[in-house]
């Protein structure tokens, strides 16, 4: 094992209180789906809706702990009926295990386990990659740069990353939470002593602590030993900001493609003051990032989907008529039912609820979305209703512009 004694103590942790906790036998009721590493959101946001599903997908999962992103990738490749293959890397022979059960469970023929550390990916023999997930990884490492950089040194050309990482903000409590348990439980002591540490302290916390008015916080605080060890005890636990988490992905030779959700980054949502989104106007997009991070304080993790300088494909065009746009997770017609009576589509980013105006025809149009019909044949069958190509078009790109920000609607990709 390399690395330092926070290193260690990491690795030493998640064999012990592999994270996040999962039974295998749940795979029969249940898929756990997120981002990144959705199959939609990879089609959309890494290949612009441009690349074949023909075309076999590599995908190396770096760090897959549990399972999550992995199994969730390798059943919605399996249940397209796509081709592509899943490895999974991990140094926890313990979360290992469990992953590997779950795809047992799951009966998938396309994924596959290999017990390997993050910071020694260049002498494993294994690449190119069209995909590579590294969720929840990065933030524990004792050079993030440089795994960062091994890990684009394996991607294909056109390939993509999908990252995530803590954000400070959202976070409010935990490190100082840390810190003190960092004094009443250190590092050397034995793992399960200072969990008894740390549930005592949660029992006997003081109202007045951050944590108290963090409600950002479920699978940490719910899941168990692994959750609470993984919030308070890791040895090594860096939060990134926007700034931050653009000068780490930039000094890695690599360049954010997208912040999910797109409108999630978008601080004119949250200030309707029109002298202020004036100001904002004039801001780079990163700029405008940090705003609305700084602004909700809800964030405590960023999701991005990053590519090599120069590699990453224009934006999908949602207004072609070859076009074939999919609800990425709620159906459509779902989403069209939670149009309210003015027009707008209620959204939370985290436990900030906001309200999205849409335009009068979105919950039409929304019920047309069915993951085959094309934006042409949308176009047809509002035209067999009496809505014109003039009355259709902006409704349509407005419409699609919305939902796609908000990550809802994508693009698929093409046949």
């Amino acid at each position: 094992m390399t690395g330092d004694a926070a290193d260690r103590a990491l690795a030493e942790q998640y064999e012990a209180y592999p994270y996040p906790a999962r039974d295998a036998r749940e795979e029969r009721t249940r898929l756990i789906v997120g981002s990144p590493g959705h199959l939609r959101e990879i089609d959309h946001w890494v290949f612009g809706a441009a690349r074949s599903r023909s075309q076999p997908l590599r995908v190396l999962v770096a760090g897959c702990g549990t399972g999550d992103g992995a199994i969730m990738l390798a059943q919605q490749l399996a249940q397209a009926g796509r081709p592509g293959h899943v490895l999974c890397l991990d140094r926890s022979r313990a979360a290992l295990g469990i992953a590997k059960a779950r795809a047992e469970v799951r009966g998938l023929a396309n994924i596959a386990f290999r017990e390997a550390d993050l910071t020694e990916t260049g002498m494993l023999g294994i690449g190119p990659f069209d995909y590579i997930d590294c969720c929840g990884v990065l933030h524990h490492l004792p050079e993030p740069e440089r795994t960062l950089r091994d890990l684009a040194a394996l991607l294909a050309p056109g390939g993509g990353i999908g990252l995530m990482v803590y954000a400070p903000h959202g976070r409010t409590g935990v490190y100082m939470l840390q810190d003190a348990l960092a004094l009443l439980a250190p590092a050397a002591e034995p793992a399960a002593r200072r969990l008894d540490v740390a549930r005592r302290v949660m029992r006997n916390l003081p109202r007045s602590a951050w944590l108290h008015a963090n409600g950002n916080f479920g699978d940490h605080l719910s899941g168990g030993d692994a959750g609470l060890y993984d919030l308070l005890l890791n040895p090594r636990d860096r939060a990134y900001d926007v700034p931050a988490l653009r000068h780490l992905v930039e000094a890695s030779g690599l360049a954010i493609a997208c912040l999910l959700e797109p409108a999630r980054y978008d601080p004119a949502l949250l200030l309707p003051d029109a002298r202020l989104r004036t100001r904002l106007e004039t801001m780079p997009p990163f700029d405008r990032a940090a705003v609305a991070e700084a602004l909700a304080g809800n964030m405590n993790t960023h999701i991005a989907y990053v590519t090599r300088p120069g590699e990453a494909p224009p934006p999908p065009d949602p207004t072609a008529p070859h076009a074939v746009p999919v609800a990425r997770e709620m159906p459509a017609a779902e989403l069209a039912r939670q149009i309210g009576p003015d027009g707008s589509l209620p959204h939370a980013f985290g436990r900030l609820a906001v309200r999205i105006p849409l335009p009068a025809q979105a919950r039409a149009l929304l019920g047309l979305i069915d993951g085959e019909r094309t934006v042409g044949g949308i176009a047809e069958a509002m035209r067999q209703r009496g809505v014109a190509p003039a009355q259709f078009e902006p409704a349509w790109r407005d419409t699609a512009a919305t939902l796609i920000r908000l990550n809802r609607v994508l693009l698929a990709a093409p046949g």
